[in-house]
């Protein structure tokens, strides 16, 4: 017979306990027998935890808009750029 994989799920409320407990300094092995959960199973559950608390969310919408002043200074500084590499190719003797 083999063993079921998994674990049931946990309540928020014991997450939000055990994730408590650990910042007031019980250690992960204190909080596993304490649950009865595995070590491991404690111990994802905090770092999953942490990392939903650090996440910050991508903001989203429109970019700043770009002037033509802006739009101008590219274009000339790419026109320039453009003039050097086909200055250096051409002493290069490539094309």
């Amino acid at each position: 017979m083999h063993r079921q994989k998994g674990t049931p799920n946990i309540p928020q409320a014991i997450k939000e306990e055990i994730v408590c407990k650990h910042k007031q300094g019980a250690t992960v092995r204190e909080l596993a027998n304490e649950y009865g959960k595995t070590y491991k199973t404690v111990k994802g559950l905090l770092y999953r935890e942490n990392l939903k608390r650090k996440r910050v969310p991508r903001q989203r919408g429109r970019k700043s808009a770009v002037t033509l002043q802006e739009y101008k200074y590219e274009c000339n500084r790419l026109r320039m750029e453009n003039e050097l590499l086909r200055d250096f190719l051409h002493l290069a003797g490539r094309k």
